[in-house]
């Protein structure tokens, strides 16, 4: 494992946690521990707190070409080390190196794209239409930021939030997952060497979020926060934000469909659904979570899908020619196990897969199951897993009515070779996202959030700088 620096980063300082403490960061492809990182509490936060905040107002008024300038070096810095943080997230979090390979570039790719967009904050000026009055209108950064990023896509989640915050001339304080911080504090160290002045961002890591984090929303100097993860924390982080009335962004759960139309290419559709699926071993909430196939066409489907899940290779990310790697801890593949285990108690066939294997590690493999019942918990509960449940339909109408039959609206996949048909029922899904023919969707340059219980804004695209701007309005009479 590549060697990184394990302390917090607050100030442009590495520190220890100020009582000491420290937490196990874990090998899920063995159970071991792979290092111990600092492990902040309040009094962390509070320093990282200040350090953000006195290092705003300098910030701010920092040149935007300034900006974008460091933006593009860490962007070089990211691509020049894919090997060694590859390598590193593997380490931390399981996917194969090819994967990791592939986040890398991806992450690195916000802050290109945030660093073309930092020069492009504009403003506006007009006449009122009393014709008496000017109007000018000019963006301000909203201030120092909290931002909050899970564990699944450890560098690119950062990337993604950091990326904008800089462009925008924002401070912040980022906490990442406690089951993945190695990629997040080597991303501090790259931002570091890229120039960024001290204390623009300050680095966390914690086995104790609730004593760091409700702090800072409730004390008042926090003015935004950018979280991602599940729908049930981010309720509870709203409320913290409630009190000091702090902006936020969320991108909560999903409960992705993933609409197989008769008319389909079942090449198209089977591709698809391998990337909507497994990238990132399904644990992704852009992960098709109920596939929705017409019954002319399901056992074809199913018999195609299965064939592609059973052919991959599962075991350690870091082995060559492995496909799948284990899942990010033994809670996250019990609750995978419970769910496969309720379909098939209430009649889901089990085409690929559904065992658990012997040994070490958080392993499960590729799974098909068949004649799913729409009263199976899976249904209605995030797999986050490599798991594919299939149900028929039989109309339009139907599958619609039963895609948006949930509370959650991040994305959905539809295949069909229709044009009309495509664009009627992608408008018609309750989501913030749709592939259409096709099972990827996340992009730097494409806004990417959802609707209802899916979360609140967007990020990346040309609206994801808008998360950290604030309009200010001046009225200028003219006599």
């Amino acid at each position: 494992m590549t060697e990184v620096l394990t302390q917090l980063f607050i100030g442009g300082a590495w520190v220890d946690a100020a009582d000491g403490a420290t937490m196990p960061v874990d090998d899920p492809a063995t159970g071991e521990i792979l290092c111990h990182v600092a492990d902040a509490g309040p009094k962390d936060a509070r320093l990282a707190e200040e350090a953000a905040v006195q290092a705003q107002p300098d910030w701010a008024g920092t040149a935007p070409r300034a900006r974008s300038e460091i933006l593009r070096r860490a962007h070089e810095l990211i691509l020049e080390r894919t090997d060694e943080l590859a390598h590193l997230m593997t380490s931390e979090m399981g996917k194969p190196l090819a994967e990791a390979r592939g986040e890398v570039a991806y992450a690195a790719e916000f802050f290109r794209w945030f660093s073309e967009e930092a020069v492009r904050i504009d403003g506006g000026c007009g006449t009122l239409p009393d014709g008496r009055n000017r109007m000018l209108l000019s963006r301000r950064p909203v201030g120092p930021c909290l931002l909050i990023t899970p564990w699944n896509f450890p560098l690119a989640m950062g990337t993604r939030k950091i990326g904008p915050a800089i462009a925008a001339g924002c401070t912040m304080i980022l906490k990442p997952a406690p089951q993945t911080p190695l990629s997040s504090l080597a991303l501090a160290g790259i931002l570091k060497e890229a120039g960024l002045p001290d204390g623009v961002l300050n680095v966390v890591t914690t086995s104790r979020a609730g004593e760091v984090c409700e702090p800072l929303l409730r004390g008042g100097r926090i003015r935004k926060l950018s979280f991602t993860g599940s729908t049930a924390v981010g309720r509870l982080l709203l409320a913290q934000c409630a009190d000091t009335v702090v902006r936020t962004s969320m991108e909560l759960g999903g409960n992705a469909p993933f609409i197989v139309f008769d008319d389909a290419d079942l090449d198209v559709a089977v591709d698809g659904a391998m990337v909507a699926k497994m990238r990132n071993m399904g644990e992704a909430c852009t992960a098709a979570n109920r596939f929705f196939v017409h019954r002319s066409v399901a056992d074809e489907f199913g018999r195609r899908l299965a064939e592609r899940m059973g052919a991959l290779v599962v075991g350690p990310g870091t082995r060559d020619g492995v496909d799948v790697g284990p899942l990010i801890d033994a809670a996250g593949r019990a609750k995978v196990e419970e769910l496969v285990a309720d379909a098939v108690e209430r009649g889901a066939q089990v085409l690929v897969g559904g065992r658990t294997p012997e040994g070490p590690g958080c392993f499960y493999p590729p799974t098909v199951l068949a004649d799913v019942s729409p009263e199976s918990r899976l249904m209605d509960t995030e797999i986050f897993g490599p798991v594919a449940a299939i149900l028929t339909f039989d109309d339009e109408d139907e599958v619609l009515r039963r895609a948006n039959d949930t509370p959650w609206g991040l994305v959905g996949y539809v295949f069909t070779q229709g044009l009309d048909r495509g664009l009627r029922v992608s408008e018609g899904l309750e989501v913030g996202m749709v592939g259409l023919n096709t099972g990827l969707v996340s992009n730097p340059a494409a806004p990417f959030g959802g609707v209802k219980q899916s979360g609140l804004g967007r990020e990346g695209g040309r609206v994801g700088i808008d998360e950290f701007l604030e309009y200010q309005y001046v009225a200028v009479p003219v006599r």
